[in-house]
C-alpha cells in the first residue's frame, strides 16, 4: 500500500510540474500561430490579442517554483512583450510597459540560458524593444507631438549609441521644441560620426549658440573645430572674424587672417576676409554717424574721415581677391560699395557690368 501511495505521490507531482510546462508549450504554440498570422493580413486588434493570449501563458509560467527557472518560459516572455510593444501604435503607454516586461525577460533569459538553445529568440527581442522605441518616436512625431518624439529619440540614441539617424532626429525635435541645449547635444554628437551633413551641422548648431542660447564662448570653441576640418569653408572664418570684431579684438581677427594669408595668398577668400575686417569696422562707424544729431557736422566729418580710411584698408583686399577670383560675386559686390562711398563713377560702372556678365 505505501508504495502505491508513494508512486500516486510521485504521478501528481510530475503532472503538476508537466501542467506548468505546458504553459510554455502553449506560449510556443501561440507564438508559431503568430507567425504563420503574421504572414498575412492581420488587424493591429486581432494581432494584439493573439500577442496577448501568449503573454497570459508566460505570465503563469514564471510565478511557479516548477517553471519559473525554464530558459523558455523567459525567452518567449521577451518575444510577446516585445513584439506588443513595437506593434501597439495606439497605445503608446501599453507599448513602454510591455517593452519594461520585455528587457526584464531578456535580463533572465539570457541568465538562465547557458547553453545558448534560445539565442535567436532573445536577439529577437532585443530587435524589437529597439524597434519599439522607434515606433513610438515616429508615431509621436506624426501626431505632432514632439515633446514625446524627443523623448523617444533620446531613448533611441542611447540604445543604438551607433544609429546617426536618430541623433539627427532628436536634434530636429529638439529644435522644433526650442530645447536649444539638447538639439546642440545631439547634432555635436552626429557631428562627431563624421556624417556628410556635418560641415550643415556645424552651421546649425553655431547659430544656435550665438542667436538661441547666445554663448559666445561656445561658439568660438565650435568655430575654431568646424575651421580645423573645413578650412576652405568662409562662412565659418568670416563669423569667427565678424566675432572677434564685435569684441573689439580688431587685432586678433587680423592677427588670425594674416596667418592664414601667409599660408595661403593666393586665396581669394582670405583676400575677402581680410577686407572684410575693414569694411565692416567702417559699416559699425556708419552706424554710429546715422544716429549723430544732424547739428553735430564736425562729429559727422571726423566719422566719414575714419569710414574712408577703413574702406581704403579694405579696398586692396577686395581687388586682391577679384583678381583671384574674377567670378567672386562677393568681391565685386564689395568692390561696388566702395566706389558708390567714394562717389566713382567710372570704377562702380565697370564693376557693375562685371557683375551683370556673370548673371547673363
Amino acid at each position: 500500500m505505501k508504495k502505491v501511495l508513494f508512486s500516486m505521490l510521485l504521478m501528481g507531482v510530475a503532472s503538476f510540474a508537466n501542467a506548468q510546462k505546458s504553459e510554455v508549450a502553449a506560449a510556443k504554440k501561440e507564438w508559431g500561430l503568430f507567425q504563420l498570422l503574421a504572414n498575412g493580413k492581420q488587424t493591429l486588434e486581432k494581432s494584439l490579442t493573439a500577442l496577448n493570449s501568449g503573454l497570459e501563458h508566460t505570465d503563469k509560467a514564471i510565478v511557479d517554483a516548477k517553471s519559473k527557472e525554464l530558459v523558455e518560459a523567459w525567452s518567449y516572455r521577451a518575444l510577446f512583450a516585445s513584439s506588443i510593444a513595437a506593434t501597439d501604435t495606439v497605445n503608446l503607454d501599453n507599448s513602454a510597459a510591455k517593452q519594461k516586461i520585455a528587457e526584464e525577460a531578456v535580463v533572465k533569459a539570457k541568465a538562465l540560458d547557458v547553453k545558448g538553445g534560445e539565442k535567436e529568440n532573445i536577439a529577437t527581442a532585443e530587435m524589437n524593444i529597439n524597434n519599439s522605441v522607434k515606433i513610438r518616436a515616429f508615431t509621436a512625431y506624426n501626431k505632432q507631438d514632439f515633446a514625446t518624439a524627443l523623448k523617444y529619440f533620446n531613448e533611441a540614441t542611447e540604445k543604438n549609441p551607433s544609429d546617426t539617424s536618430m541623433y539627427l532626429n532628436a536634434g530636429i525635435m529638439a529644435k522644433n521644441l526650442k530645447n536649444y541645449p539638447d538639439a546642440i547635444k545631439n547634432f555635436k554628437k552626429l557631428i562627431s560620426f563624421n556624417t556628410p551633413n556635418a560641415q550643415d551641422l556645424y552651421s546649425e548648431v553655431i547659430n544656435m549658440q550665438l542667436v538661441e542660447v547666445k554663448d559666445t564662448v561656445a561658439a568660438l570653441a565650435t568655430l575654431k573645430e568646424a575651421s580645423e576640418k573645413y578650412p576652405e569653408a568662409e562662412n565659418f572664418i568670416q563669423i569667427e572674424t565678424q566675432l572677434y570684431i564685435s569684441k573689439g579684438d580688431i587685432a586678433k581677427s587680423e592677427l588670425m587672417l594674416d596667418k592664414l594669408i601667409a599660408k595661403d595668398p593666393k586665396n581669394a577668400i582670405y583676400q575677402y576676409l581680410k577686407g572684410d575686417v575693414y569694411y565692416q569696422q567702417a559699416v559699425s562707424i556708419q552706424e554710429k554717424k546715422n544716429k549723430l544729431d544732424a547739428k553735430k557736422i564736425k562729429e559727422a566729418n571726423e566719422l566719414t574721415t575714419q569710414i574712408t580710411g577703413f574702406l581704403d584698408k579694405a579696398l586692396p583686399y577686395y581687388l586682391k581677391s577679384s583678381e583671384l577670383d574674377p567670378k567672386s560675386a562677393s568681391a565685386l559686390e564689395a568692390l561696388k560699395r566702395i566706389y558708390a562711398f567714394k562717389s566713382d563713377t567710372v570704377k562702380y560702372n565697370a564693376v557693375e557690368k562685371r557683375i551683370k556678365a556673370l548673371n547673363p
